[in-house]
């Protein structure tokens, strides 16, 4: 027997011993991974651009099919960065979590006199080419733990399916049909469950103001209908098995002459996926309840976290991000004890969007002197004032075309 007839045998035999392909999609598509791998440390200079590794096929053989591999697992580098890319076109990913989409703001007009829409556009990371591609079918997109798909809500909201979209294929899997509307969707944390929120009425809607806002002479200026609030309850969906619970949550009139709720106040998880939570736009600036609607008391561990700071706890729980600190040149954050609230450490970063490990977050920053609006996503380190560029700047100000906004998830 030749060297060649051996190494055929040997592969036949390990072919022979592999199990096969799991059958159920939540298996092979939501399985988190929170890996423990041993990474290269590199540093990253303003100027440098980590080069993205291209998927490579690799045919596993008890399949009979070719199983592409996902860009985020072919690179697997403790930090790939572009700073001279804004917005991203390859994949940024720092630690454990990874930029998985981006999403713009436009403004849409409707058929409805005197009103539009102010909607979402979507790049999303195509797992096959480690690039990020605009995919104008979805107003909302909420990635899972490990990167492998997506939950998707088609353009017209409230909208009465959730999409399961395969990021390696760009195709949708599995529709979950919903009885009540639905305008937005978060997974868990372990990425078994979605909460998604139930309108009446697409909460995205503008109105045409009755004076001039913006001070350019033209009453031509949208506002939301900040009278009432639309939002009806909650469905907490299985996403292996397609179940669906739908809870109502009836929300109260205005507090002190000001109403309680923003026109879009979405629900998400507690960190432990046993809650439900919503910003308030009044304080305590949070609600959370149970599986059935009702309200409770904050968990412990996040008493003192506030709806607008993205990061919120450290993978292992020890820690908070806290929102901007100030009393400095150049812009900071707190980082806080989860549950006395105490300023633990002072740290880069004008706002905390992602925890990258428990002692680094992913964070937008401006360069000293520069406008406030002119942000890029940098890595920051605790007990540290260096930072290292992730992304390119932002333009203009928070309302200007085309000005894009993160999506982060556990890679």
């Amino acid at each position: 027997m030749n060297v060649d007839e051996l190494v055929r045998d040997s592969l036949r035999e390990q072919a022979a011993e592999q199990p096969p392909l799991a059958a159920d999609f939540a298996a092979r598509v939501l399985t988190v991974r929170r890996r423990r791998r041993t990474r290269r440390l590199a540093t990253v200079a303003a100027a440098t651009a980590a080069v993205v590794a291209v998927a490579v096929a690799v045919p596993l053989l008890d399949s009979g099919k070719d199983q592409v591999r996902l860009a985020t697992e072919m690179n697997k580098s403790d930090i790939i960065a572009h700073p001279d890319q804004s917005p991203p076109r390859d994949l940024i990913a720092a630690g454990d979590v990874a930029l998985a989409a981006y999403y713009t703001w436009d403004t849409v007009i409707t058929r409805k006199k005197d009103t539009v829409v102010r909607q979402r556009s979507y790049s999303i990371l195509d797992q096959e080419t480690g690039k990020y591609v605009a995919d104008s079918r979805w107003s909302m997109v909420a990635v899972a733990p490990g990167m492998r798909t997506a939950a998707v809500l088609e353009k017209e909201l409230p909208a009465k399916r959730i999409g399961l979209l395969d990021l390696l294929t760009g195709e949708v899997e599995r529709w979950i049909p919903v009885d009540r509307g639905v305008a937005n969707v978060e997974f868990s944390s372990d990425g078994t469950r979605l909460v998604a929120t139930t309108y009446s009425k697409n909460p995205d809607l503008l109105t045409k103001a009755a004076n001039d806002l913006d001070g350019d002479g033209k009453k031509n200026d949208f506002m939301p209908d900040w009278s009432k609030s639309y939002r009806t309850g909650f469905y907490i969906v299985d996403v292996d098995s397609g179940r669906t619970e739908w809870t109502e949550v009836t929300d109260e009139g205005p507090a002190n002459g000001l109403n309680m709720y923003n026109s879009r106040q979405d629900f998400s998880f507690s960190g432990d996926g046993k809650l439900v939570r919503s910003g308030l736009s009044t304080e305590s600036y949070d609600q959370y309840y149970d599986l059935k609607g009702d309200k409770v008391d904050r968990p412990a561990d996040e008493k003192y976290l506030t709806w607008w700071v993205q990061a919120r706890l450290s993978p292992n729980g020890k820690l908070a991000a806290g929102d901007f600190a100030g009393g400095r040149k150049t812009t900071a954050s707190e980082i806080l004890d989860p549950r006395t609230g105490k300023r633990l450490h002072k740290i880069p970063g004008q706002q905390l969007l992602a925890w990258a490990d428990n002692e680094r977050l992913v964070a937008w920053d401006i360069k000293a002197g520069d406008s406030e609006f002119r942000n890029a996503l940098v890595l920051v380190t605790i007990g540290s004032d260096r930072t290292i560029p992730l992304s390119g700047a932002r333009k203009g100000d928070d309302a200007a075309p085309g000005r894009w906004n993160p999506v982060f998830a556990t890679r």
